[in-house]
């Protein structure tokens, strides 16, 4: 006779002295709005003009380096005689960046109740992930900026997912990786950190909606709770103490 296994529970996000590693775009603002197409029209361009390719090609190396890598970035100085610098700089220069920023209401309000320590750990550049914080207003919360820069190392830029940055990161930091809950858009990233015992927090509420037929917007595919996210929102409001019972997801 066969018998069923328990059900694990999940781990739950305690109140306490917490270390908030916030990523930025979509999480922190709604950068599906106008940013990413406008960042992802520039890599485009960019990757056309560097390597003289069709904008077909332009277009497979850019997505295709981002799914290996995390960054298009990587994949093209790995890959191909760019210089990275230059690259970050291009395709994170707007000339109106506030008219393009849309975020929830009492952004501000909301990060600043969270207990515990605020870092943003994101694969944009620290020039272009500093103005948007100063443009919301918010870039007097968080203790420090980790951006693609500081997570290369002697040999090669790193990215999230990486593993090996994210310790080396949280070290510099004087994060215990036990203590670190990641609040991010991108599954995949919360996925490999969530191996190394990070708590997880899926955001979906800025994330672009397919639209049906009729142009009305759909679901999200695949929107429940993958085993490793312990929660998922969609507003910073759910991170409120008090708000949800721990460990729901925000459906």
């Amino acid at each position: 006779m066969r018998t069923s296994r328990p059900k694990r529970r999940r781990p739950q996000i305690h109140a306490g002295t917490p270390v908030w590693l916030f990523d930025l775009d979509n999480t922190l603002h709604h950068a599906s709005h106008a940013i990413f197409p406008a960042i992802n029209a520039a890599m485009t361009q960019y990757i056309i003009d560097a390597l003289q390719v069709e904008r077909d090609e332009a277009n497979r190396l850019r997505t295709g380096y981002t799914q290996r890598y995390g960054a298009a970035l990587l994949g093209l100085t790995r890959h191909h005689p760019v210089d990275p610098h230059d690259f970050l700089k291009y395709v994170h220069t707007f000339p109106d960046l506030r008219a393009m920023l849309r975020s929830e209401r009492g952004l501000k309000r909301l990060v600043d109740a969270l207990p515990g320590r605020k870092i943003v750990l994101t694969n944009a550049p620290e020039a272009y992930a500093m103005d948007v914080l100063k443009e919301l207003g918010i870039e007097r919360l968080f203790e420090r900026v980790i951006a693609i820069e500081h997570m290369r190392d002697r040999r090669f830029w790193r990215a999230k997912p990486d593993h090996m940055m994210l310790r080396r990161a949280m070290r510099d930091a004087h994060v215990r990786l036990a203590d670190a809950v990641l609040v991010e858009d991108t599954r995949s990233h919360l996925k490999n950190y969530r191996r190394l015992g990070i708590r997880t927090v899926w955001i979906v509420g800025h994330l672009p909606r397919p639209a049906r037929a009729d142009g009305t917007p759909a679901h999200l595919p695949g929107t429940g709770r993958p085993h490793y996210v312990d929660r998922r929102i969609r507003s910073l409001k759910s991170l409120r103490p008090g708000t949800r019972p721990e460990g729901r997801s925000d459906r």
